[in-house]
């Protein structure tokens, strides 16, 4: 009898733990909703690439992945002469975001708004508490257009104060080398609970994922506030279908 009762047990533990999985696997896509989801294939699309240096580069991924238009982004070294930087011995790069956006849907002037918005261009030789020449900041810019409309966006940000100097260097992009691969999407890697939802991804995934673009800026809380409402809601909507493992 109690043999029966103990594989009844173990039975009713299995099932209940292949129900979880199957909900588990059906909620993994459930955030993937209008505002949020992977867009369709980008590759017959004209992406276009911005390229900025505004401090430690864990946060500025982060503030750029949930804009409406940007389809992905990735961190990494520019700005300097040295070859293969890297994150210990980076010579005279800076630390950048690298950001692949739909011109369609939003305009190198609406990022470059975005750029100013989030740092602060007049500290000199670092970024908040960061210091050191790799967190200063850079517009890097393609062509003679894009080079105009940093320009213009550095005089307008001058004007605002005539206190101080706008420390903001432009130059023409070079060579973008991208960093090692726990620097990408270092916001979303610290919350495991989002890691899971979209499957834990490898690291190839994640870093051209428009997903894990979102959901960087989502976990460092920098989406557009409706954005940021919108997954809010979904993931406490994913919680409350769970099944309690307590229940079990």
């Amino acid at each position: 009898m109690e043999m029966e009762l103990s594989m009844a047990g173990l039975r009713a533990v299995f099932w209940s733990l292949a129900l979880f999985a199957a909900s588990m696997a059906n909620h993994v896509g459930a955030i993937r909703l209008e505002g949020v989801q992977e867009p369709p294939s980008t590759r017959q699309q004209s992406l276009r690439t911005a390229v900025f240096a505004l401090g430690s580069f864990w946060w500025s991924e982060a503030a750029f992945g949930c804009l409406p238009g940007v389809v992905r982004t990735s961190v990494g070294y520019a700005g300097g002469s040295k070859i293969n930087p890297e994150y210990r011995n980076l010579g005279d790069h800076a630390e950048c975001v690298r950001i692949e956006y739909d011109p369609k849907r939003i305009q190198f002037k609406q990022l470059l708004d975005v750029f100013w918005a989030s740092h602060d261009p007049r500290q000199v030789f670092g970024q908040g508490p960061d210091v050191g020449n790799q967190y200063r900041s850079i517009i890097f810019t393609n062509g003679m257009q894009e080079a105009r409309l940093a320009a213009a966006s550095k005089e307008r940000e001058q004007a605002k104060s005539r206190n101080s100097v706008v420390t903001t260097e432009i130059q023409q992009l070079g060579v973008f080398y991208p960093a090692e691969a726990e620097h990408q999407k270092f916001e979303l890697k610290r919350n495991k609970f989002l890691l899971q939802l979209i499957g834990n991804m490898p690291d190839e995934e994640l870093l051209a994922s428009h997903l894990a673009a979102k959901l960087n800026g989502y976990a460092a809380e920098l989406c557009p506030r409706n954005i940021q409402r919108k997954i809010d809601a979904k993931i406490d909507e994913i919680k409350k279908s769970w099944p309690l493992l307590r229940e079990i």
